[in-house]
């Protein structure tokens, strides 16, 4: 599994509930024997509309400031992981110079 992904779940998971508790129709029904309360309805629909999207524009900015966290711990991550591969790649060449010497020695000590 991929290391950036973890990270990413804890952060968005225990979200999910409330991501489709928002998203689900959950506003006001008409009713078939209420023909005259027909403006009064509408109102009550509009305000939970209007209720439903401030809540979700809520939970967007909660999730953007996650998310940006998220992505500067990612960066800081591959920043680590950048110079660990560095100190690899220099300690290998490290062992290969030492080895090519070695090699030289060996050989010159075996041609006297």
């Amino acid at each position: 599994m991929a290391a950036w992904l973890i990270p990413a779940l804890k952060a968005v998971l225990p979200h999910v509930g409330d991501i489709l508790a928002a998203a689900k129709p959950v506003f006001t029904r008409k009713t078939p024997g209420a023909p005259a309360g027909e403006h009064a309805l509408l109102l009550q629909q509009v305000a939970e509309l209007q209720a439903a999207a401030s809540q979700n524009a809520e939970h967007v900015r909660e999730l953007a400031s996650q998310l940006q966290s998220t992505v500067t711990a990612l960066e800081k991550a591959a920043e680590v992981a950048e110079a660990r591969l560095r100190r690899a790649v220099l300690f290998c060449a490290a062992a290969v110079a030492l080895s090519l010497i070695s090699l030289a020695v060996a050989i010159v000590a075996i041609f006297r």
